[in-house]
């Protein structure tokens, strides 16, 4: 059962206490390894005859030495211990030689588990630093092979080797006397119950608050490391002012390596002490059986290594639990995140139909986005017919790409409801919603994979590659794609491949409408995605592209007004709000803030082919 934990810390963040996270954890080795799990049972088998065997050895010979048995019998001895010995470190060593890996294969696929989540949960929580907090603590939980949860792993299997010989050892000393086994557990015990409290305290007052710096450390080394930036870093001179920036940032870090540098230098003194008095109370006690209570040197060889182990493997179990508690508070992180209602369900609704065709409408919709004041979008009402061409323009922040987000399904309205159809489209299923749309967006991004797979945007088998071909040229990108050395082919970034092709942001948006088209979805929607290319450029294109896409419906968005033209009607955003609708000729002769926005741009496109004459 899970419980919600300060909100001050992450309300988000759950905590599901050690044994569910134990539960969870084993849980996980099943599904990842089944392997794992016989192996394990190999393991704590071999942990106390590794520990314990050559202590045994030793008493035996003392006391065959100082007794009477003659030197067949000792060496009889010698032998069957030593094939126990080798068959034991044989069934160890393949033990951690099989084991070690099957961890890392039992966290990447946990890690598998939350890319798949980070990629599918909606749009609008990749906005909310909430959900990007709990996110970075769920990465660094899945991040090294002793922390979070690998470190719960090994732990956990770590702790039966450790209780397998601390069990060994009890019995040992148990026929000498129970009550230095109970002394040794109250020491261990005090060790441990501090131990956890100095871990406690490190993470939630020390590494907790450092989730936003991972952020912004993340960020500042893919600024300085991308190819993306580094034209702007070298031709801004951003080189000097960039190291001051991640210098400051690393200043936070060193501040709290330092603290968490103290806090465990007094906690190291503390555990020296605590294994000081158990070193005096178990020679004192060994000492005293020697010579008051007639302790044989055998037994007392094999008492004096088997305390010092048991006391070892004592402190080792206890403090296992603090170990635990401490992995256990990593997997929270992890858990939280997996478990976190992002609204990325398999089935979240019905499939939508194959309709004829498609109309949606918006009535009263608002929109404020997590955490803001004001209302990106408000009160907004609006039509878009099957087979329509709609226009929507207005300045930067008018709203324009608030509604194409609230039409894609991106976000989900604050207030109203959106309809396809006559039906409220939070009734359908998003991974069907979205096969209705082939969106081209302002910034493309482009993959590490061949150039027709950027098209197809799907696997290898799945593309066809003569269409991805055919909507290439259409787009535009014919000239280009004959200059590839392998065509479609052809590798795009060097990021994987040295031989991978870049592309010009003109090119980039091209590719772009070649996918729209691969997708050949009812409703396409351009959200400013010539922003690269001059204003007659763009009407060209979008003149082009519009003949393409036949009888889809199809939403063109801008601050500049090339596409207005040829589209039914224009929806002009300012503020937030939709402030004109109609056809470009009945907003011309209302004579109102579109038809002053096209009157300037205007000047600019006869002035621009003038030029161009």
């Amino acid at each position: 059962m899970k419980k919600k934990t300060d909100e001050k810390q992450n309300p988000l963040h759950h905590e599901y206490g050690l044994w569910s996270n134990i539960r969870w954890t084993i849980s996980a080795m099943k599904r990842g390894s089944k392997r794992l799990m016989i192996l394990i049972p190999i393991g704590v088998i071999c942990a106390p005859l590794m520990n314990y065997l050559w202590t045994f050895i030793s008493k035996f010979v003392i006391d065959m030495i100082t007794g009477e048995a003659g030197w067949e019998a000792l060496l009889w001895l010698v032998g069957i211990f030593t094939v126990i010995q080798l068959t034991s470190t044989m069934l160890n060593t393949y033990y951690y030689g099989e084991v070690w890996w099957r961890f890392i294969a039992v966290r990447f696929g946990l890690m598998g588990e939350k890319n798949a989540k980070v990629m599918s949960i909606d749009f609008q929580h990749l906005e909310n630093a909430d959900v990007m907090d709990c996110y970075q603590k769920a990465n660094n939980a899945c991040n090294s092979n002793d922390a979070g949860v690998e470190g719960m792993m090994r732990s956990i299997v770590n702790y039966l080797c450790t209780a397998a010989v601390a069990v060994t050892g009890i019995v040992i000393l148990g026929t000498l006397n129970i009550w230095i086994i109970v002394v040794m557990i109250a020491i261990s015990a005090v060790t441990c119950i501090i131990g956890d409290r100095f871990n406690k305290y490190s993470k939630e007052k020390i590494w907790d608050p450092l989730a936003p710096w991972w952020r912004k450390d993340n960020y500042m080394r893919w600024q300085i490391t991308d190819f993306t930036p580094a034209k702007d870093i070298r031709l801004f001179n951003l080189r000097k002012w960039l190291v001051e920036k991640y210098r400051e940032l690393k200043k936070e870090r060193y501040n709290t390596q330092k603290k968490n540098a103290l806090l465990w230098f007094w906690a190291s003194v503390f555990a020296s002490a605590m294994l000081a008095l158990s070193h005096c109370v178990i020679y004192g006690w060994l000492i005293w059986s020697v010579v008051y209570d007639g302790l044989s040197i055998g037994n007392f060889s094999l008492y004096l290594a088997s305390a010092a182990t048991l006391f070892q493997y004592i402190n080792q179990l206890l403090n296992g639990v603090s170990t635990l508690l401490e992995k256990s508070r990593q997997v929270d992180d992890f858990r939280s995140f997996l478990d976190l209602d992002g609204g990325d369900k398999e089935q979240s609704g019905k499939p939508v139909p194959e309709f004829d065709s498609y109309e949606f409408e918006f009535r009263n919709v608002s929109f404020k986005y997590p955490k803001a004041e004001n209302f990106a979008l408000k009160n907004l009402s609006l039509k878009l017919n099957a087979g329509e061409r709609l226009a929507v323009v207005g300045l930067n922040g008018a709203g324009k790409s608030t509604f194409i987000k609230l039409l894609l399904r991106l976000y989900e309205p604050t207030e109203g409801d959106i309809l396809l159809n006559g039906v409220n489209i939070r009734e359908y299923d998003k991974r069907s919603y979205y096969r209705v749309f082939s969106p081209v967006f302002q910034d493309v991004e482009l993959f590490a994979f061949p150039l027709a797979e950027n098209v197809s945007m799907q696997s290898p088998e799945k593309t066809d590659i003569k269409r991805a071909e055919d909507c290439l040229k259409a787009a535009g990108f014919g000239e280009k794609l004959s200059e590839l050395p392998n065509g479609v082919d052809t590798e795009i970034l060097k990021v994987i491949h040295d031989d991978g092709v870049d592309l010009s942001g003109g090119e980039k948006q091209k590719l772009a409408l070649a996918r729209a088209l691969y997708k050949n979805a009812p409703v396409v929607v351009l959200d400013e995605p010539t922003a690269a290319l001059d204003a007659i450029a763009e009407s060209r294109l979008y003149n082009d592209f519009d003949k393409l896409i036949g009888g889809s419906t199809a939403v063109y968005i801008s601050h500049r007004l090339s596409s207005t033209q040829f589209c039914k009607n224009v929806a002009m955003f300012k503020d937030g709000e939709l402030c004109e609708y109609g056809t470009h000729e009945s907003l011309m002769e209302k004579n109102g803030a579109y038809a002053e926005m096209f009157r300037l741009q205007a000047q600019y496109y006869v002035d621009e082919e003038a030029a161009n004459v």
